[in-house]
């Protein structure tokens, strides 16, 4: 840097550096053109030129010679910045003409203007302080070990003190007179001597220096302190060992905030690993406990753990809280009051009901007057305060998003030392960060209660009893942080005793994806009303699906954001997508039809034990469009059993493909066991404690129907045989003892097989069922279905399928392969006694 002009000499340097100490070091500073800019009184003692003849020449006028200069001279000016710093010895001239040897010094350096520059400095070699400084400096000498600001030891090689600096006597309240002589173990005995000891021992057997950092507890002091201790020998002028000097460095300040920055560390990766409140809070129980205090609560209000709304903003007067966590340094939290889960009710005088009310950390220390206050309303909390000794304690706010959630307290009896601000910043630091983990804990949880009480509302509750099955069910909801799936299960009844059994999964998880399931259950029961078979129904299914994600699309391009585009009810919006498997079972000829759309192959198990999967073409997932489904048919032996389930029961990432499938197969081979017994046994085989998907596994044990429950008559294309059916339908009713039904089942078999001959082709066949109810069916060759209409007064025909519809419990039609068939079901009187 430039220094100012001056027209005078003097002792100072001249570039408003400070004033020179030492008459005889020479300064001088040249700017980056090589230009001398600064020059001190020492620097003109040794060259013999004023400050008004050198500066502002060049810097190559002092040198002794002439240009091209020595190579070791130029290389160190071009090297300067790159090394850093210079030092070498440069033939100078004096004023006088005679050259100098002179040792240098070059420091490259930033002037104020923000330039670059070179200081220069030089002590001739012979010159010597002022020996009047002599005696000083041997007195600074001896001083400089006494008055150490560390504490310094000097022993022997018997590891005897020899000298101990006024450091040594402040740490251990004696005086060096006291101790000289004694070994460290013997005027402060215990594990940490022994070990300062061992580590002096090596010191002087090996010659090494010795570097140890060990917190101990001192005669004195109120906290534990931590001293980083650096070990030396002592040589003697001829290399041995004479000594060893023990130099002690307290660091406890710089350990205290290493260990709170390592606990503030700790905390952003141990709290918050899961989407559970309880868990969250002693996840901050155990991460303060003990680097931070000796015991710690954690209470909420009790909206918090019920899956409600906390009220907003601070609260007053009394507190109702939930102790969901603790933490101590005693095993069993003996401390501990409130048990786990119960309530209790904090007084407005209490640290957690004042901290509150304030929204602010509080740090109290714990006096008698305050014990004898919670005595008076609570006896056993103020018995444990004076049992185990508390002293210090801190209650922080649970607060995140302005809202409060409740409050942690911590608490110290066993460490002396009372909490210090720094430990109240800290606290306030590591649960703000938990009451962030506790509120999303709190909001995923209620929002997985609203999706798991919509899923509830959407899937069965309980199956209908069914002629044709017998069926049992497991549903089990993801406990991850995905959120509640889509996956669903339906057995529907349909005409002719027949059953429908159904199993699905949409994609994705939260409120959408229920919602979505419920859409496609409904329209699934809607298609299966109409009798479609297996395959036409996936094509509807997969039709609708496809709407859904135009919909969904359209919604996100014409939507604003948190309306119909961007995050909605904390999802993001997207496609459409679902697999599902649907299967028909006729207990009369006993054959099951099974279609799937990109969902796992069902498993069928024989009465035998005999388990294999069907081979179903997988079809394409529903709302991929344009693609054709397939259906299978199979006979199914009766009491054979049909397992139906989600991709979540045989995705693991514990078990490959193969082995997954053969644990199910071993699972499911006990087909005469009870159906609940054999659901248990499978997800429990097959899932891990917390799965990672939802799972849905539907099982039906087939029935039949025998040649007792079904007649069947095929009828000639003439009127004339009208007759001969509804008396063939009387006598077999009186067979079965339903002669009540008799009346109501002429009059649907005449208007029914009437219609077949007049309207439809042969062959025409007529079916009765007797599965609880009654069953009456009519098939012909025609497609055409017929419409039930009201007839005029003047009209002479066109009242028949109005009077089924009227005598009946319903009726239907359903197309087949070869025609079609009208049904029509009654309900038989329940016999009394």
């Amino acid at each position: 840097m430039t220094g100012p002009e001056a027209s005078t000499d003097t002792e100072a340097v001249t570039d408003g550096d400070t004033t020179a100490s030492v008459a005889d070091a020479a300064t001088a500073t040249v700017d980056a053109r090589g230009i001398v800019s600064g020059w001190s009184a020492g620097a003109r003692a040794l060259l013999g030129y004023r400050r008004s003849e050198i500066v502002g020449r060049p810097a190559a006028r002092l040198l002794a010679v002439s240009a091209p200069l020595p190579d070791h001279v130029a290389q160190a000016l071009r090297t300067l910045d790159e090394r850093g710093r210079w030092k070498g010895t440069v033939t100078l001239r004096h004023r006088d003409g005679i050259p100098l040897d002179v040792p240098l010094l070059a420091h490259p350096r930033t002037a104020r203007d923000g330039a670059r520059e070179w200081l220069l400095v030089s002590r001739p070699e012979g010159s010597a302080l002022d020996p009047a400084h002599d005696e000083l400096d041997a007195e600074l000498l001896e001083q400089s070990f006494a008055q150490s600001p560390c504490a310094e030891g000097i022993y022997d090689t018997e590891l005897r003190l020899r000298h101990a600096s006024e450091g040594v006597e402040r740490v251990m309240g004696v005086a060096e007179k006291d101790i000289r002589g004694l070994r460290l173990s013997e005027f402060a005995p215990g594990p940490v001597a022994d070990d300062i000891e061992r580590h002096m021992r090596l010191a002087v057997e090996t010659g090494e220096a010795q570097q140890l950092e060990l917190p101990t507890r001192m005669e004195g002091h109120a906290r534990e302190l931590v001293w980083s201790l650096s070990i030396a020998p002592m040589r003697a002028a001829d290399g041995r060992v004479r000594g060893v000097i023990v130099a002690a460095h307290d660091r406890t300040r710089q350990y205290v905030a290493r260990q709170r920055l390592l606990l503030v560390n700790e905390a952003s990766t141990r709290i918050g690993t899961t989407l559970d409140v309880g868990r969250t809070a002693q996840e901050l129980a155990d991460v303060s406990v003990p680097l931070l205090a000796d015991f710690v609560t954690v209470d909420l209000l009790p909206a918090v753990t019920d899956g409600g709304e906390p009220p907003p903003g601070p609260l007053s007067g009394e507190v109702t809280l939930r102790r969901v966590a603790c933490g101590s340094v005693l095993e069993g939290c003996p401390e501990l009051v409130i048990p786990l889960g119960e309530t209790a009710v904090y007084p407005r005088s209490t640290p957690p009901a004042k901290s509150l009310s304030s929204g602010k950390a509080l740090l109290e220390r714990v006096t008698e007057p305050g014990t004898m206050s919670w005595a008076s309303q609570d006896p056993d909390r103020a018995a444990t305060i004076r049992a185990f000794g508390f002293h210090s304690t801190m209650a922080v706010p649970l607060r995140a998003r302005g809202t409060t959630l409740g409050v942690a307290t911590f608490s110290r009896h066993r460490r002396p030392d009372p909490f210090e601000q720094d430990d109240l910043l800290l606290a306030e630091e590591i649960t703000a960060r938990a009451a962030v983990c506790v509120d999303n804990a709190r909001r995923y949880t209620r929002e997985r209660e609203i999706a798991l009480a919509l899923q509830r509302s959407l899937l069965p509750a309980a199956l209908p009893e069914h002629v044709a099955v017998e069926a049992a069910f497991r549903y089990l909801p993801t406990d991850t942080g995905a959120g509640v799936g889509g996956d669903w299960f339906d057995v529907i009844p349909l005409s002719g005793s027949r059953v429908a059994l159904v199993v699905g999964d949409v994609v994705g998880h939260g409120v959408r994806a229920s919602a979505t399931m419920g859409r496609l259950r409904t329209a699934v029961r809607t298609l299966a009303d109409v009798d479609l078979p297996p395959d036409e129904l996936l094509t509807h299914l997969d039709d609708l699906v496809t709407h859904l994600s135009a919909e969904a699309a359209g919604g996100r391009g014409a939507g604003a954001e948190g309306e119909s585009g961007g995050e909605i009810d904390g999802e993001i919006s997207g496609d459409v997508g679902a697999t599902c498997l649907y299967a028909v079972y006729d207990p009369v000829s006993r054959r099951c039809s099974v279609a799937r759309a990109g969902h796992p192959e069902p498993a069928v198990v024989s009465p035998d034990g005999g388990v294999e999967f069907l081979d179903v073409p997988a079809g394409p997932p529903l709302g991929l469009g344009g693609l054709p489904f397939e259906s299978v048919e199979v006979e199914l032996a009766e009491g054979s059993l049909l397992a139906l389930y989600t991709n979540g029961l045989i995705e693991s990432r514990e078990r490959a493909p193969d082995e997954t499938l053969a644990a199910l197969r071993t699972a499911l081979a006990r087909p005469a066991a009870p159906l609940e017994d054999i659901c248990d046994t499978v997800l429990g085989s097959l899932l891990p404690a917390h799965p990672a998907d939802d799972v849905a596994l539907l099982l039906a044990r087939t029935r039949a129907l025998g040649t007792s429950q079904v007649v069947t008559w095929e009828l000639a294309c003439d009127p004339a045989i009208v007759a001969e059916a509804r008396r063939n339908v009387s006598e077999q009713l009186a067979l079965w003892g339903l002669e009540e039904a008799v009346f109501t089942t002429e009059l649907v078999v005449s208007e029914l097989v009437t219609n077949a001959i007049r309207y439809a082709e042969a062959p025409i066949q007529l079916r009765l069922i007797h599965d609880g109810s009654l069953i009456c069916e009519v098939s012909d060759g025609s497609n055409t279905a017929p419409h039930l209409r009201r007839a005029r007064v003047s009209d002479e025909g066109g009242r028949g399928l109005l009077l089924v519809a009227q005598l009946t419990q319903s009726w239907g039609t359903r197309q087949g392969a070869a025609g079609k068939t009208i049904w029509a079901e009654q309900t038989l009187p329940v016999e009394i006694g």
